[in-house]
């Protein structure tokens, strides 16, 4: 169930009142640098595993700030949503409170690649963040800006080896110190806006880019190499300036899906959801593009962007002759502007003006605010462990775009997991990681610090080989348990929830098994479902459940003692028959690459010398990136699958080597004290 939360002024008194009991206080077990999304979730994670721990943002009023799209999920999108949901984490639970305009993406596919999404109202979203966070205890919110990232020097027994100490705040003369700092920097670090042929400096319209001495410790002091993207936003319109008759108008679904697995409805009721409207480019569109290329010094620039939501000058300049979609999607119940999502624009304002204005529904649309791009630093993710910790400097964590990805849920995901093991490190507790086999999670940990980025990352279910098992349904049954028993960032509350939850399943499961008739006897049980006249087989009330047209309902009306007290199950038992068969197949291969890519590779491997079939460039990847475990390696742009065999046959032949040496000296070792045994007998 959704809970009230505070007010937005007592959210702020209250926040006030933390930043004044900091003051008296330099010294934590965990710092977080950056409210945004990674920020935020970084942050309440860290402080559920145990850690005392701050929170140092620019600005108070824009923690939890939609810069960008006020929606949250999609296809990929969503699934790292609901695990971060399984999680603990907030933004499902936030997701619920402030959506608007709920839909489940790629419902003509299955369930497993379905992608929960909705539009939010930017101030709920805002609202209830700060609200989560003022209420996390041991967590301590405070504005201002890190002067200085400080670290020390390598340990001489620890070649290479910085570790974090705290930081510095600007106009701050005392340090405050910590075990561990989580940087969420997003477009922050070095970042420039751009808007025609002008730059200045900034992460966000209104707000400045980060200390200069922040970008100058990770490159100079630490040495991490630092990359250069870029992103954009599009201008927001006057809503009372379009007209929406001349859009196909999109409504949400009747009944909203919640994000979060604590919710069994949403705050906006369905009737209250509001429509989204598609409309196209045009030709006018692509003219105004051609025309203004020289007034748009962003477009030119080599820099990488996104390639999955990328500019409207992009789109043009790649696909001239095409129409693009452009979705007009409100932003708030009570707001006056619209998102042209497909509109990411940085040509000068004017220019941007003429352009909407090509496009029939804003033949006279007003420009609220205009579009413009941002240029930003990130952090080479091969440079960081499964944890997100930077390998060269202890304690020192990094989450969301510094590493190279796209969008809040893929920065939300990585900032519970930062926060999750930054406060294990600094409570003296190992680091815990995700398996790719597990979670949309680790797929996007592992893609990142694996294979690295070239342009901004983002997460789609095609990048995950066992998305049948990890669906978004069961996110709950294979994280909530694991978060609370393993990791420490589940509450009780949560936890009880999800028990309760797989031990009705688990009973369910087992009286639809009892259930048994033959394919005679099922006929006339259910008439209108189309079973073979032949088949004359026993089948159970799980193998039913797997037609297409067979719900749990029918099943429940046919078997009311049985199956009827496990009714408000009925969706997840559907899923969970219709892929059970595909789930057992995909179990023993996921037994089978786990076995191997659980390998671990030492990590002082001359891969230079090794003497096994690899080419110059593999061993140079391998070298470079220094893969923990085989199965990182096979997950290396420029691995070949002959490369990992000769890689696999070399270190099993190396560990069984070590194995027989190591008895060999054991053996040895047996006798010569047998020897001295019977030398020391009385003769």
């Amino acid at each position: 169930m959704l809970k009230k939360k505070l007010p937005s002024l007592q959210s702020f008194l209250a926040l006030v009142s933390r930043r004044a009991s900091h003051l008296a206080r330099q010294q934590y077990d965990v710092i977080i640098v950056g409210g945004g999304h990674a920020g935020t979730e970084a942050a309440a994670a860290a402080a559920r595993v145990g850690a005392e721990t701050l929170l140092v943002t620019q600005k108070i009023q824009t923690i939890g700030a939609l810069s960008c799209n006020p929606s949250l999920g999609g296809v990929g999108k969503g699934q790292l949503v609901k695990e971060v949901d399984a999680l603990d984490g907030l933004c499902g639970r936030a997701g619920d409170w402030a959506g608007i305009h709920f839909s489940i993406l790629n419902r003509s596919k299955g369930p497993a690649v379905w992608g929960p999404r909705a539009q939010l109202d930017r101030q709920r979203y805002r609202e209830f963040i700060q609200a989560e966070l003022l209420s996390t205890p041991r967590l301590t919110v405070v504005e201002g800006s890190v002067e200085e990232l400080l670290v020390t020097e390598p340990n001489p027994e620890e070649p290479g080896q910085h570790r974090v100490t705290g930081i510095r705040l600007a106009n701050e003369s005392h340090p405050i110190s910590a075990s561990s700092v989580v940087l969420t920097t997003g477009t922050f670090l070095s970042g420039s806006l751009f808007v025609g042929q002008t730059s200045s400096p900034g992460g966000r319209i209104g707000d400045a880019p980060s200390s200069a001495g922040l970008s100058h410790t990770l490159r100079e002091r630490l040495g991490l190499r630092i990359g250069r993207l870029r992103t954009g936003t599009p201008p927001r319109i006057v809503k009372a300036s379009v007209d929406l008759s001349l859009a196909n108008i999109h409504p949400p679904d009747s009944q909203p899906t919640p994000f979060s697995f604590l919710n069994t409805h949403t705050r906006c009721k369905p009737e209250e959801q509001l429509p989204c409207y598609l409309t196209y480019t045009t030709p006018g569109v692509e003219r105004v593009v051609q025309e203004s290329i020289h007034l748009n010094c962003h477009i030119q620039q080599d820099t990488k962007g996104p390639r999955y939501c990328p500019s409207i000058e992009s789109r043009v300049l790649r696909f001239p002759g095409r129409r693009h979609q452009v979705w007009l999607e409100p932003e708030g119940l009570t707001s006056d502007l619209l998102y042209p999502q497909g509109l990411s624009m940085t040509m000068p304002p004017d220019v941007q003006l003429r352009l909407i204005r090509e496009i029939p529904p804003m033949h006279n649309a007003e420009i609220h605010t205009p579009g413009y791009g941002v240029q930003y630093d990130f952090v080479c993710p091969t440079q960081l462990s499964p944890a997100l910790q930077v390998k060269s400097t202890q304690g020192l964590f990094l989450a969301g775009q510094i590493n190279g990805t796209t969008g809040y849920e893929e920065a939300a995901a990585q900032g519970l997991w930062a926060g999750v093991n930054a406060a294990r490190q600094a409570l003296s507790v190992p680091t815990v990681s995700l398996s790719r086999t597990e979670s949309y999670i680790g797929v996007l940990i592992d893609d990142l610090v694996s294979r690295g980025v070239t342009e901004p990352y983002r997460m789609f279910t095609s990048r995950a080989e066992f998305r049948t098992s990890l669906r978004p349904d069961n996110a709950d049954l294979r994280l909530t348990l694991k978060g609370f028993e393993e990791v420490g960032c589940v509450s009780s509350v949560r936890y009880q929830e999800a028990v309760r939850v797989k031990t009705g399943l688990q009973d369910a499961l087992e009286a639809l098994q009892s259930v048994t008739l033959s394919t005679h006897n099922w006929r006339k049980k259910l008439p209108d479902v189309g079973m073979s006249e032949t088949k004359n087989s026993v089948l159970s009330g799980m193998d039913l459940l797997q037609y297409k047209d067979v719900t749990f309902e029918m099943l429940a009306n046919a078997f009311p003692e049985c199956l009827s007290p496990y009714m408000e199950l009925s969706q997840r038992l559907k899923i969970e028959a219709v892929y059970r068969p595909h789930c057992e197949l995909q179990k023993k291969e996921i037994e089978r690459i786990q076995k191997e890519e659980n390998m671990s590779l030492p990590q002082d491997l001359d891969y230079f010398s090794l003497p096994v079939s690899l080419s110059q460039e593999v061993r140079e990847i391998l070298d470079r990136v220094r893969p923990s475990t085989l199965g990182a390696a096979t997950r290396l742009q420029g691995i070949t699958p002959a490369a990992i065999v000769h890689l696999l046959s070399y270190v099993r032949n190396t560990q069984q080597k070590e194995r027989r040496s190591h008895r060999h000296k054991a053996d040895q070792k047996e006798r010569e004290e047998k020897m001295r045994a019977g030398n020391a007998l009385p003769q």
